[in-house]
This record gives structure tokens, C-alpha cells and sequence, in this order.
């Protein structure tokens, strides 16, 4: 196998990921934020709420319509750059992958529904209840594609048999038990990352056309999501410790610069590695991994030594592990200060720096996911499929996979170019306050005309 071959592979599937990620993340974070603005919205009687729900799907479309293409593009390489993983595993993974498929096309269906049936019902709940489908439809895409890569972490549901895999039990390979903790995480961040990014946007139109009533409500409304789900996604990351530590023990090592077993374990962060591969310049927490990963602060956590050199993953992953927790840790952070000042008389929550806290916080939320994705792909090396096929074993070995690169590259660069550009001229011409004054115009006539008292 031709190394630079297998080098480019890596940087397809990895420039491929790094951009789907981007809108799969809107795809799945953003129809619950949808649903949760109208359902309030309702309740209390509040034209602001629904208009944001409604300013809120349009956005959402166009990412839907990007996130397709990348979808697509993964599928493809799939095929054409990871052939031998596909020859192996194809007929282990090939329900999920049609699964995350069938949901794509149940969300599709019930948004193109939703969008065409405002106003349209005399009970303004069944219009509501179209949400649930399409939050639903969402989750299970993200749900089956994150048992696919659970699978490749925690293979299982099959027979060995003369290098292929024989007596397929789709449901126990899609049931691994990586997928319960990965699934939990992944919902979760999106989730938050979908919370953040409204967030921050009503924040930054608020740093610079003043604070509106209805930014201020989405900006408290987003917020308090964001509280929700940086805690959810706390647990996560809490629940995928022990999961590592119990079933892929040199991952978490790796990611804590571990390299001893012992018992109360260090948690290590920051600092960085010399030329002997000694810590140097890193905060030590006495025992608190050992905690982290059993619960026990004198439980022993396996090191990196208990495993053959060419089965560790690249120690880099530990700059990838604090930067994702530390994103995280940010978020969190913000929004309770946020809502410390909301509560607290003598503070304003919507001062600038405040808010500018808000709005770094969107990319933040994004780049923690990125980060969490690149632990996981990279942590996992050096398999693709883990204790059965090596990435290099996987890959093409046709050269023409540097011209696919290129080819990606130029697509993707296209593509976040024209998202830009629709969703600007899509929001830039119609201010939330205009739409606001027509919503209430139309309810206005609706209204008379239905004979009810204004």
C-alpha cells in the first residue's frame, strides 16, 4: 500500500468531515430550537416567538440544503476512497446507513409540510406538532450514523470467518456498546452548538442595532437552552470517560498522556511533551482521572505501556481532548454568567462584554465539536474497523485520490461561498422589527375577518 496514497485519504475524508460537521450539527441542533420558540410562542400568546421560529426555518433550509451535498459526498467516498472497509464491513453497516437515509427523507417530508402550513390551522398546536417529526427526523439521522462509527470503534454483531464477516447481526452491531455514551454526546452538543449559535446571533445584532424586544427574548430563550445542554453535554463527556477507560482504555490514556498503569491516577492537563516523552509544564489533579474514569479515586487506570507501539493512538490527542472539554467548559461558564447577571438587579446582562462573550461562544461551540470529532476519528488509530482492519488496510490505493481532494476542496469552497451569500440576502432586507409589523398586520385582518373581536 502506497503510504502518500493513504495520506491523502486521510485529508479527503478528514476535509469532508471537518465541513459536513459544520452543517450536520445545524441539521440536528436547530429544529429542536424551532420547535421549542413556537411551542412558547403559543403558550404564551407571543407574535415574537413564532416570528423566530418562522426567521429561524429559513435559515435552517438552506443549511439542510448544503448538508445534503456533504452527506452525499461522504457516501461517495465511502465507496470510492475506504473500498476495502466497504467490501469487509458493508454488510454489517449497510442498515444504518440506510437508516440515517430513511430519517433524512421522514424530516424532509415533514419540514416541507411545516413550512407550507403556517396559518393554515385553526388550532395553532397541530401546526406545531409538525416539529416533533421533523426534530425527530433529525436526531435519528444523527443517531444512525453515530452507531456506524461506534461500530468501527466497538465492532461486534458477526462471525470471523476467513477474513470476512459472516453470521451479520445488524441490530447487535448497531447496539455496540460504544453507541448508547456516543449517541448521548452527540445529540447533546448539537444541541447546544444549535442553542449557541441563535444565541450569539441575537447577541450581536443587539451589539449593534441596539437591544429589541425581540432579541432580547431570543437571546433569553437561547441562553437558558444553552445553560440546559452544557450541563447535558458535561454528563456526557463524564459517561464517555468510563466508557473509555472500561472498553478503550488506550484512547483515554493517550488523551491524558498516561503512560503507566497505576492506581489514583493523575488527570493531566495542558503542558506539552519534550523529547523523551515527559510531561513538562502541565496542571496535575491528584487522582481525579482515576475518579473520572471508575469513580473510585484509587482505582487503577491502565497506561500506555500495556499496549504494543504500533496499537497507540498519536499523542496529540491530548491537545484535542482539552481543547474540546475546555470549549466547553467556556460555554457553560458564560451562561451562567449570563443568567448570575439576569438575576442579580445590580448587574446588566447585556452588557457589551457580556455579549461579546455570547458571540464568541458560537464559534466556540462549533469548534468543540470539530475538536470532539477529530478526538474520536484520531484517537481511534491506527484502525479503521478496531482489532480487525488497519486505516492503511482500508484505503485506495489509486493515486487518483489526490485529484478527488482537490476536486472536494474546490466543492466545499463553493458551497460555504453560496450559503453565505443566500443566508445574507435572505435576513439582510428583512429585519426581524418589518416582519414583526406585518405578522401583526396580517393577524390583525385574519382576525376581523374571521368576525372576532380584535
Amino acid at each position: 500500500m502506497d503510504l502518500d496514497t493513504v495520506l491523502w485519504s486521510r485529508w479527503l475524508t478528514g476535509l469532508t468531515l471537518t465541513f459536513h460537521v459544520i452543517f450536520a450539527t445545524v441539521g440536528v441542533g436547530v429544529p429542536l430550537m424551532i420547535a421549542i420558540a413556537e411551542f412558547v410562542g403559543i403558550r404564551k400568546k407571543d407574535p415574537h416567538y413564532i416570528l423566530m421560529a418562522k426567521r429561524w426555518t429559513r435559515g435552517f433550509v438552506i443549511s439542510v440544503a448544503v448538508g445534503v451535498v456533504t452527506g452525499t459526498a461522504i457516501a461517495l467516498q465511502l465507496a470510492l476512497v475506504w473500498p476495502n472497509f466497504m467490501q469487509l464491513a458493508g454488510n454489517v453497516v449497510a442498515l444504518p446507513l440506510f437508516m440515517e437515509v430513511f430519517a433524512f427523507f421522514f424530516e424532509a417530508i415533514f419540514l416541507g409540510i411545516y413550512l407550507y402550513t403556517w396559518d393554515r390551522f385553526r388550532n395553532p398546536y397541530i401546526h406545531w406538532l409538525l416539529t416533533l417529526p421533523i426534530v425527530a427526523g433529525a436526531s435519528m439521522s444523527a443517531f444512525f450514523i453515530t452507531t456506524v462509527n461506534g461500530f468501527m470503534n466497538q465492532p461486534g454483531g458477526f462471525v470471523m470467518e476467513d477474513g470476512h464477516f459472516t453470521a451479520v447481526n445488524p441490530l447487535q452491531a448497531m447496539f455496540n456498546t460504544a453507541t448508547p455514551s456516543k449517541v448521548f454526546h452527540i445529540l447533546s452538543s448539537a444541541y447546544l452548538t444549535g442553542a449557541a449559535l441563535l444565541a450569539g446571533i441575537a447577541a450581536y445584532v443587539i451589539l449593534r442595532k441596539g437591544a429589541s424586544t425581540y432579541y432580547k427574548k431570543a437571546l433569553k430563550l437561547m441562553m437558558g437552552v444553552v445553560l440546559v445542554f452544557s450541563l447535558l453535554t458535561t454528563i456526557a463527556g463524564d459517561l464517555s470517560a468510563k466508557f473509555l477507560a472500561e472498553h478503550q482504555p488506550e484512547k483515554l490514556a493517550a488523551a491524558e498522556w498516561h503512560f503507566k498503569t497505576e492506581s489514583g491516577a493523575d488527570l493531566i492537563l495542558l503542558g506539552w511533551l519534550n523529547a523523551e516523552q515527559k510531561v513538562m509544564g502541565a496542571i496535575h489533579l491528584p487522582k481525579v482521572l482515576s475518579f473520572l474514569a471508575f469513580g473510585d479515586f484509587d482505582a487503577e487506570v491502565k497506561g500506555l505501556e500495556e499496549f504494543p507501539l504500533d496499537e497507540r493512538p498519536p499523542l496529540l490527542v491530548h491537545y484535542l481532548f482539552d481543547l474540546m472539554a475546555g470549549t466547553g467548559f467556556v460555554i457553560l461558564a458564560v451562561a451562567l454568567l449570563y443568567f448570575l447577571f439576569l438575576f442579580w438587579k445590580k448587574r446588566n446582562e447585556l452588557n457589551k462584554w457580556l455579549l461579546r462573550a455570547i458571540v464568541f461562544s458560537t464559534p466556540l461551540a462549533f469548534l468543540g465539536v470539530e475538536l470532539g470529532w477529530f478526538y474520536a476519528e484520531v484517537g481511534r488509530q491506527p484502525w479503521m474497523i478496531r482489532g480487525y482492519m488497519r486505516v492503511e488496510e482500508a484505503a485506495t490505493s489509486s493515486p487518483n485520490v489526490r485529484i478527488l481532494f482537490f476536486l472536494f476542496l474546490l466543492l466545499y469552497i463553493v458551497l460555504g461561498i453560496m450559503c453565505v451569500f443566500v443566508l445574507r440576502r435572505l435576513f439582510r432586507n428583512k429585519p426581524a422589527e418589518i416582519e414583526l409589523e406585518q405578522f401583526a398586520k396580517k393577524n390583525h385582518v385574519q382576525t376581523r375577518e374571521k368576525g372576532e373581536p380584535v
